[in-house]
């Protein structure tokens, strides 16, 4: 077996026949041998160790899962043309570990044709082999008949090439779900029963593809939540608030709600904001608590005045919050902030905007506003 190893050593594989020869030789002839012998799982394990580089222990994982092995020439040939399409070393064998029987298709018929409609739609070598890692279906999918129109359905519903191509870089694993049985039962869902056509569901799909790919009955429990939290169906913001409760579960929905009560928000208080700007549910409890206790403690903004205006709560408080409220105690100190500014105009207007109104004109007198900027290397204002 040690001659074995050192023959193989630095994927210098044994021509196939000698491998069918050492491990499935029966007494009888090699071609026969590998037609009618199951495969040996020592053979397996050895193949998957010395031509992959799994460790033992997981080549002996990897080799249960096999289908009948019964040829490594198939094998031999889709490594090597793994490896000329630059997936290698670890990324080959999380493919492998995924699904092991990949490693018994035809390059010819099978792979081959699936890298050439990705390079096609204007993947690069390396963005095929990161779409690949991120998506595996990508090679299992047939050609023609599943992989092509299943790209074109969703380069319809991103809306453009670039968006689907960029989304295919991304964790997501939209490529892996059924256009028939999910995909399309949600949009008609959407659109027949909630009054949202599709062309507004691009939107949050072009952001968020995982949002249209989840089970029709748990899409259904959604909107069922939506409606219990007070949102109407024919709300413009329903989709958006949608959206957010599907990467918000019940129980941090549960604890934000009774964090935001603890800082004197009532109930028609969390329903305005939520129906203005549901995204702030997206905020770890422990950030939505620091800005609220930012807002109420420091900047004395009151709580009603926050549920009317949650876009504030949108905004970074290393980067933009707390470098503005520095310099609104500065034009406070120096009698240049009137009462007529309103709180969350001052946080939440654009840059442009605010340089101009609150930057701009004192610079020259008050020198040490750029201090504010030394002080905050992050801030976006001056």
């Amino acid at each position: 077996m040690l001659h074995i190893h050192s023959l193989v050593r630095g994927h210098a594989l044994l021509p196939s026949i000698q491998f069918r020869r050492l491990f499935f030789s029966t007494g009888a002839s090699a071609t026969s041998s590998v037609a009618t012998a199951s495969p040996d799982p020592n053979f397996l394990v050895e193949y998957l160790m010395n031509a992959c580089g799994f460790s033992a222990d997981d080549a002996s994982k990897v080799s249960k899962s096999f289908p009948r092995f019964r040829s490594a020439e198939k094998a031999d040939a889709v490594l090597g043309f793994l490896r000329s399409q630059g997936i290698d070393g670890a990324n080959l064998r999380k493919i492998i570990s995924w699904k092991p029987g990949f490693l018994c298709r035809d390059v010819e018929n099978s792979l081959a044709p699936k890298f050439k409609i990705l390079r096609d739609m204007g993947l690069s070598e390396s963005d095929i082999a990161n779409a690949v890692l991120r998506h595996p279906i990508l090679l299992y999918l047939d050609a023609q008949n599943a992989l092509l129109p299943r790209l074109k359905v969703w380069e319809s519903l991103f809306g453009s090439r670039e968006i689907l191509l960029r989304n295919l870089q991304s964790y997501n694993r939209f490529m892996s779900t059924s256009i028939e049985n999910v995909v399309r039962p949600n949009l008609n869902f959407l659109r027949d029963e909630c009054g949202i056509p599709e062309d507004r569901v691009s939107r949050v799909i072009k952001r968020h593809p995982g949002f249209i790919v989840q089970n029709p009955e748990s899409l259904r429990a959604l909107v069922d939540r939506a409606e219990g939290i007070g949102i109407p169906r024919e709300s413009k913001m329903f989709l958006w608030i949608l959206d957010v409760l599907h990467g918000v579960s019940r129980e941090k929905f549960e604890v934000q709600v009774k964090l935001l009560h603890s800082f004197g928000w009532s109930n028609s208080d969390f329903t305005a904001a939520f129906k203005k700007r549901p995204a702030f549910l997206w905020h770890s409890t422990e950030v939505l608590q620091r800005k609220m206790e930012f807002f109420i403690k420091d900047v004395e903004i009151k709580p009603s005045e926050i549920a009317n205006h949650p876009i504030v709560l949108a905004f970074s408080l290393e980067k933009r919050l707390i470098p503005r409220f520095q310099l609104m105690k500065i034009l406070k100190s120096e009698g240049l902030w009137t009462s007529n500014i309103k709180l969350h105009n001052f946080f939440s207007s654009p840059d442009p905007k605010f340089l101009q109104s609150f930057v701009l004109p004192y610079k020259d007198k008050l020198p040490e506003l750029a201090e504010v900027k030394g002080n905050n290397p992050n801030c976006k204002f001056i």
